[in-house]
């Protein structure tokens, strides 16, 4: 027999119930948590690659960084929608070849997940979770304003368009590739396609993948959060290997109403481990491993504050 405390724990923990949101050329699908006294709802939003709802990749990724923040967002009274990403996972089907995908089919799918989990849950709006690439989804999908969403979560975003921080991550290629590299890059942010990419570089900039780099380099996260005028949560680790401090600080510069949290000794999948590699990216792999304390509270806290009764 169940002791009176387990049974009150299994109660208490709310039902994952999986949800469909109609699309073409085939639905998306995601999963809903919600709590029985649920005072808000938000929808995560994966980073890049073929990232899935609980946050994991067949790229060696499997912290289940965003299952475990659902988790804890429903203990405070949160629910979430998690989802499949285009192309990923259960949305495999209503993937587009790579060649006609571009980034703003993610942002549309994310002012339509708002809505859905604004309608699921019984709220006048969602809020967007967007986490590392996400985050710049979440920025787009609020472009020109959207009354179904609440306001944004951004974790471990970039605060600069995607080009510079590339070129950042190519200085410590030898020339004449490098050269090269920045060349290919200028041409896509001029919006002009490159038949002939170095084959060096191919597993960056090859043809197929090139309309939709010409439809992200341009993104500039920290001018789509100066026009927006909703409640805004930054939140970064220290010891992020992928996005440093300075890019939060320059999203937060963009908007001085913003909340910006850093935490101290935290990842970029949101858990506690040193700036070391050796011993941070072990974390990437490890799904028992907790989100670092005070993650999903400062969140759940921040959505808490800034929804109306």
């Amino acid at each position: 027999m169940l002791s009176l405390a387990l049974a009150a724990a299994l109660a208490s923990t709310p039902a994952a119930t999986e949800v469909a949101l109609p699309s073409q050329p085939a639905s998306l699908h995601g999963t809903l948590l919600k709590p029985e006294a649920a005072t808000a709802v938000a929808v995560i939003i994966p980073g890049s690659g073929p990232t899935d709802r609980d946050g994991n990749s067949p790229l060696g990724v499997a912290a289940s960084t965003y299952r475990l923040l659902a988790e804890g967002l429903a203990a405070q009274d949160i629910a979430t929608v998690r989802v499949d990403k285009r192309g990923v996972a259960a949305s495999a089907a209503a993937g587009p070849t790579e060649s006609d995908l571009r980034f703003t089919d993610y942002s549309s799918d994310a002012r339509a997940w708002a809505a859905e989990a604004a309608r699921l849950t019984g709220r006048p709006c969602a809020w967007l979770i967007g986490h590392s690439e996400g985050a710049l989804v979440a920025l787009k999908a609020v472009e020109g304003g959207n009354d179904k969403v609440c306001g944004l979560i951004l974790l471990s975003g970039a605060g600069r368009p995607a080009g510079a921080v590339l070129r950042e991550q190519l200085t410590p290629v030898p020339e004449p590739l490098k050269t090269q590299a920045y060349a290919v890059l200028a041409e896509l942010e001029a919006g002009r396609t490159v038949a002939d990419p170095p084959a060096a570089l191919a597993a960056l900039f090859r043809p197929s993948v090139q309309p939709y780099l010409i439809s992200w380099l341009p993104l500039d996260p920290a001018a789509l959060l100066a026009a927006y005028d909703g409640p805004v949560f930054i939140g970064q680790g220290t010891t992020d290997l992928q996005i440093t401090v300075s890019e939060a600080e320059a999203l937060a510069a963009a908007d001085p109403e913003a909340t910006l949290k850093l935490w101290d000794g935290v990842n970029h999948v949101l858990k506690t481990a040193p700036a070391d590699r050796l011993f941070n990216l072990p974390t990437y792999a490890d799904p028992a491993l907790p989100l670092a304390p005070g993650v999903a509270e400062d969140v759940g806290v921040f959505i808490r504050a800034n929804t109306a009764p």
